[in-house]
């Protein structure tokens, strides 16, 4: 199968989680992408009936209004169901590296209101060991430097995410450090351990709010992992 294939095999799968009548959390990137897909089709068959949604990305919510489904602020909504978004990076307890498509912030803000967090990604995500891939971390640009030593001095090689030539703007107008080199054994402390520092805005380890359900999309079909 293709990765288009076992993307939107997966975004399917995500939406037996949804109950009716709900507000839904929805991520960010091309696996969500096709999730959002799925959804739109499953409310115009009249399969699902959901009160809205909350996006964590400025491109999630222009593609759910581009199908006329509501998208609520964070701000206005005091709990969600469910929150369904990709990951870059799971491991075995759940615990994930998010933040290639530039929106770790609003992820966090929008999965800390879900009562369970959906994963939803292809096996190739799957790893015994987060850090292989690079580590985003959203700071504010005046802090970036001391942030590049700090992580320099546990091993990490810290570089500014460019985008056309340019230091990538996030949709919250910071600065991504995508960091390598890192093996990250204890995700839950080393979370809170470096959103501490000071500049850092959101770390890409998400252990405080990992996952409790995995969809992996196989060649064999859905695997769910369950934490």
């Amino acid at each position: 199968m293709t990765q288009d294939e076992l993307k939107m095999q997966v975004g399917i799968a995500a939406l037996k989680y949804i109950q009716n009548g709900e507000i839904v959390g929805v991520g960010t990137g091309s696996t969500v992408n096709k999730f959002i897909d799925a959804l739109a089709a499953a409310i115009a068959a009249g399969n699902i009936h959901i009160a809205g949604t909350v996006s964590s990305s400025v491109a999630s919510t222009e593609k759910l209004k581009g199908y006329g489904i509501p998208v609520l602020e964070a701000s206005e909504v005091a709990r969600l169901g469910v929150y369904i978004d990709g990951a870059d990076e799971i491991d075995g307890e759940g615990y994930m590296v998010k933040g290639g498509g530039a929106a770790l912030t609003r992820e966090k803000i929008v999965a800390s209101l879900a009562e369970r967090f959906v994963c939803i990604a292809d096996e190739s995500k799957l790893v015994k060991i987060l850090g292989a891939f690079p580590l985003p971390v959203e700071v504010i640009p005046m802090a970036a430097g001391q942030i590049q030593r700090r992580f320099a001095a546990k091993g990490g090689v810290a570089t500014i995410r460019i985008k056309d030539g340019a230091p990538l703007m996030t949709d919250n107008g910071q600065h991504i450090l995508d960091v390598t080199g890192l093996s990250i054994k204890e995700p839950l402390a080393f979370e809170l351990g470096v959103n501490q520092w000071a500049g850092v805005i959101t770390v890409g380890v998400f252990a405080q709010q990992k996952a409790s359900v995995c969809l992996l999309g196989t060649s064999a079909g859905v695997r769910t992992l369950t934490f």
